[in-house]
């Protein structure tokens, strides 16, 4: 009689790996859905990543979604354009009560072009998003001001640019001193034409004995005296100030929904090649970002790192940066994009002139030289 083997498990062995696949199985299903549910949980992050590009020569629609041109200079002379200069944004996805889930997080960390964020550091607590929201207009509205009061100066028009008291902290050293709609005319007998002007002046003066400022007040000059103090590092006089000017020309700068004051030396950009005949980039595809001021000096901006992705993204092979923010600049460069440092609007046009005219000699500011 033939004897045959069976090497199958016996049937308790099959039950006891099959209660063993049925529990790991079980585990692995627990483990997945945990994974899920707290994934889609809400995180204590927002993301940013890059926004819509503006080119400052051409058009954009309005909140009546009509296509209105950025810059408008109705009753000057006016010369045609080529090329683009191009404004950069930042998108925010999230915001208080409404924030990224974790997964979305996890997924941004993976994404060169995104940044994520704690949420206090976009939304400070105690700020509603509509004060945000107003306070990111009121940026825009005054770095548009300053654009074109940059604009023109470049230009060489003169007319009155005033830095007027706003307001005074509670125990500053200005407070009694100076008062609200107060002119603030130099500084030690240097002139004051803007904001920057003014901080610098107070920086170098410092803390070690009052400062001589000329005011005008309700129509008339004197001098007062106030010594600065020190706040985290920088002399101040403790005063609210902000700019008025009296343009010689109207400019008007259309671009709805898009805060903050980062737009303004491409706005200053496009109105200089409005005003001037021939066109400045000779067709090139040009981005930048930073602020202005209307003495002409760029600014640091935020979201340098989305701007810089958002104008790879409209096929921007230049870039113009604000010397101040070299340091996020440098590593984070999409390939095929030349980056230059500025940090005066003269300095910006003179490249993208230069650029136009394909006269590039190798000796422009860098953030890698810087």
């Amino acid at each position: 009689m033939a004897l045959f083997t069976d090497d199958s498990p016996a049937p308790a062995d099959r039950g006891r790996r099959s209660r063993r696949e049925r529990i790991g199985w079980t585990a692995v299903i627990v483990a997945t859905v945990i994974a899920i549910v707290f994934g889609l949980l809400p995180s204590p992050y927002v993301i940013e990543q890059p926004g819509p590009v503006y080119d400052t020569l051409g058009v954009a629609e309005n909140a009546d979604g009509e296509e209105v041109p950025l810059i408008e200079i109705p009753d000057e002379t006016t010369y045609p354009t080529e090329g683009e200069l191009n404004l950069l944004t930042v998108s925010v996805v999230g915001r208080p009560g409404n924030t990224p889930n974790w997964l979305e997080v996890l997924w941004a960390w993976g994404d060169s072009t995104r940044t994520v964020m704690p949420m206090e550091a976009v939304f400070p607590p105690g700020v509603s998003n509509e004060d945000r929201d107003a306070q990111n207009e009121a940026a825009m509205v005054d770095s548009q001001q300053d654009a074109i009061a940059a604009a023109l100066v470049e230009l060489g028009y003169e007319f009155p640019r005033e830095v007027t008291i706003v307001g005074l902290l509670e125990g500053s050293p200005a407070d009694g001193v100076l008062e609200e709609g107060d002119v603030v005319v130099s500084l030690e007998g240097t002139p004051v034409n803007s904001i920057g002007e003014l901080q610098t002046a107070v920086r170098e003066h410092g803390t070690d004995a009052p400062a001589s400022i000329e005011i005008e007040r309700d129509g008339v000059r004197e001098t007062v005296e106030v010594t600065p103090v020190d706040r985290d590092g920088t002399a101040v006089l403790g005063v609210g100030v902000r700019m008025h000017y009296e343009f010689p020309i109207e400019v008007e700068l259309q671009l709805d929904n898009v805060g903050g004051p980062s737009a303004g030396m491409m706005f200053a950009l496009g109105i200089v090649d409005e005003l001037t005949p021939g066109a400045m980039t000779g067709g090139e595809i040009v981005a930048g970002t930073g602020t202005i001021d209307s003495a002409g000096a760029v600014g640091p901006i935020g979201g340098i790192r989305q701007k810089l992705w958002g104008a790879d993204g409209a096929d921007a092979d230049w870039f113009l940066a604000p010397e101040s923010n070299c340091d996020e600049v440098v590593g984070n460069v999409p390939d095929g994009m030349t980056v230059f440092a500025v940090s005066t609007l003269d300095q910006a046009r003179t490249i993208v002139e230069d650029l136009g005219d394909g006269e590039l000699t190798g000796t422009y500011p860098s953030c890698d030289a810087s």
